[in-house]
Order: C-alpha cells, then sequence, then structure tokens
C-alpha cells in the first residue's frame, strides 16, 4: 500500500497516510493534528532509480581514507561530503542531520555542533505503526 504526503490548509501540518488503492481519493483525508478534512495531497520529492553500482561509483568520488581523515579538519568539507553521501543514496536526512550538516557547511566545529546535540545518533527510534485506511 502506498503511503501519501498530504498538508493540512488548516493547521499548516504536513503529514502521512497509508491508503490502500482501492480507497484513495473516496473520502477526505482527516489531519491526525487538528481532525479536519480540509487536506491537500502533497506532491512528493521525486527519486530516480540508479543502481548500486552507479551510487558507489558516484561516493568513490570522495576520495581515498587519507582524504577522508582530512575531513576532521575541514568542517565544511565533512558537511558537504555528508550530504552528497545522503544524495547518493536517496536518504532524506531528517531535520536534525540537516541541522548537523548545515553547521557543517558554515565552518562550526564539530564538537559544539556534538554538545549542542549530545543525544545526536543515538535516539531509539520506535517501530513503524501506519494508520491504514
Amino acid at each position: 500500500m502506498p503511503a501519501y504526503d498530504f498538508f493540512c490548509l488548516d493547521c499548516q501540518s504536513i503529514f502521512e497516510k497509508v491508503i490502500r488503492y482501492s480507497n484513495y481519493g473516496k473520502k477526505p483525508v482527516g489531519c491526525p493534528y487538528c481532525g479536519s478534512t480540509n487536506t491537500r495531497r502533497k506532491i512528493s520529492r521525486i527519486r530516480f532509480a540508479r543502481s548500486e553500482e552507479s551510487r558507489i561509483e558516484s561516493l568513490d568520488s570522495l576520495g581515498n581514507m587519507e582524504n577522508l581523515a582530512a575531513l576532521e579538519k575541514n568542517p565544511q568539507a565533512l558537511g558537504r561530503m555528508m550530504r552528497k553521501m545522503s544524495s547518493e543514496l536517496g536518504e532524506d536526512m531528517g531535520d536534525e542531520l540537516n541541522e548537523v550538516v548545515h553547521r557543517l557547511e558554515k565552518g562550526h566545529d564539530p564538537g559544539e555542533i556534538e554538545k549542542d546535540i549530545p543525544d545526536f545518533g543515538n535516539k531509539n527510534i520506535p517501530p513503524f505503526s501506519p494508520d491504514i485506511d
């Protein structure tokens, strides 16, 4: 069953709803935050299918291990590398990782970022339990 992104015109929230093909478009989609049915489907990001080999070749352009070790001293390059890896893997980084990458690209010290976001990467993620209509 596909998951669709929706936007609530009343509370301005974005949410995802899993809807069976047979039910799509037959009844209004309610916002889980405010209960309104004044919602619109949001067009999701387009992804291009690429082979694993193609993605790995692109990541090879990041350089050898010596270059990767040098990233520790260059926050901007580390941020660019993290953004490129996310893009090549086709994964959304999420708000917290986007914040880290943005700050690295601005030249912020990785140690300071770690102090500001101490639990980054150490979160217990609950299992996905879709609300299916």
